[in-house]
């Protein structure tokens, strides 16, 4: 039964953490409940049996947990007592219509960290802590900063909400277009940190990039704008080739050495259509441009049929419209796949040049992978070893050690 609950932890706390938070209106509070419920779940759980609705016996137990706790702080502090009170007679009036508003908890929850009160910066960590449940550490690498810093930013962020009185819901309609962007480049980084883990023994976190794609339905459904349906469309074409990523040992598999037949042909279509959606609006931006590279991808039966010309071409309208280092470098890529790994490694050198991805890993394994192709062995060496000194997640390392053997092994021969 430990297993059982550890596994729901897993899968289900941060749902749990986001209604106890709408229902205790804090989330200090709302954290200590979740981990009282599922302390009560491990001594309970084993006497009484599993609860019919798992995620409904821990809300509950939590909320009333919460209660109890603020009705014994009331004899230090009244106030407590009179929001346990005020709790407990919500809490009854609320009996019964719990589980039809749980589901959109987490969007409601997103548009409270990403309220325009708060800075960017401040948004994001908030958000990938209280809905990624990432840890203070690994947001602060995510950020390339100090872990007490982003602990102060969250701390801070987590004040302002409650001073400020910003209420835990979707905004109206009128609101929602301008709330849109930070909402959608959230949900992304969510997606990202599923879809390739920031660190840790593991590629992918499923739970993670599964959740961004249901919020990214929600808010189609909710807000049907043509980067709400084209980051959908995104995502779906990512998560189409999950199961070709890894081998059976979670080693990475890189996308032409993939099995396309494990790749998910009814995501693909749904993304293909979404993106034809986007893009018949005229009014799309940087997620569908990525969603209509992605699906040139995914429409390449073999890794030879691939439309390097239009890649690049997409590639060259998203920069337009987004210049950044790291869409030039993908941009690179592909113009290394259409031209030739030398026409790419002048674009990546005349980048890292420039200093602004000096520590960005994939800027290196890209260095490395072009020379290796042009046969410029020790050059690759070197770039592989900076890659490998940047990476922080365990297939990744097992991949740029095994292409570091392999140079050597050629060295010697």
């Amino acid at each position: 039964m430990r297993e059982r609950v550890d596994a729901l932890y897993r899968s289900e706390s941060r749902r749990v953490l986001a209604t106890l938070i709408r229902l205790l209106g804090d989330f200090d509070l709302a954290e200590e409940a979740l981990h009282t419920a599922f302390a009560a779940a491990v001594e309970r759980w084993p006497i009484d049996g599993e609860p019919e609705n798992p995620r409904a016996w821990l809300v509950s137990t939590g909320r009333f947990k919460a209660i109890d706790a603020l009705r014994r702080r009331a004899r230090f502090d009244a106030s407590q007592g009179e929001i346990a009170e005020r709790l407990a007679a919500e809490a009854e009036d609320a009996a019964g219509r719990d589980e039809h508003e749980v589901e959109d908890d987490r969007l409601r929850l997103i548009f409270t960290c990403c309220h325009p009160a708060l800075t960017p910066e401040a948004q994001i960590a908030l958000t990938l802590r209280e809905i990624c449940g990432l840890t203070t550490e690994e947001i602060a690498r995510a950020f390339l900063a100090a872990p007490p810093t982003i602990a102060q930013r969250i701390v801070r962020a987590k004040a302002k909400i409650r001073d400020a009185r910003i209420p835990y819901q979707v905004p109206s309609r009128a609101e929602l277009p301008e709330r849109l962007d930070t909402v959608l480049h959230v949900i992304y980084l969510v997606f990202n940190e599923g879809y390739s883990a920031s660190s840790g023994d593991s590629l992918t976190r499923p739970d993670l990039s599964g959740e961004a794609i249901r919020l990214g339905r929600l808010l189609v459904e909710l807000l049907p704008e043509p980067e709400a349906i084209g980051l959908l469309a995104l995502m779906l074409l990512h998560e189409s080739r999950r199961a070709a990523r890894t081998t059976g040992d979670g080693d990475l598999v890189l996308l032409d050495d993939q099995d396309r037949t494990l790749w998910n042909r009814e995501m693909i279509a749904e993304g293909l259509e979404l993106v034809e959606r986007a893009l018949a609006t005229r009014r799309f931006g940087p997620y569908t441009l990525q969603a209509a590279i992605a699906g040139v991808h995914a429409q390449a039966r073999t890794p030879a049929e691939t439309d390097w010309p239009q890649i690049v071409a997409l590639y060259d309208i998203l920069l337009r419209l987004t210049p950044s280092p790291i869409v030039e470098l993908n941009r690179a890529v592909a113009v290394a796949m259409r031209d030739g790994p030398e026409a790419g490694l002048a674009l990546v050198d005349a980048l890292l040049g420039r200093g602004e991805l000096a520590d960005y890993l994939f800027a290196h394994a890209a260095r490395a992978d072009l020379c290796r192709r042009l046969g410029r062995t020790m050059e690759a060496r070197t770039a592989y070893r900076r890659a490998l000194e940047l990476t922080r997640q365990e297939p990744e390392r097992r991949f740029l050690e095994r292409r570091l053997v392999e140079l050597e092994r050629s060295a010697d021969a």
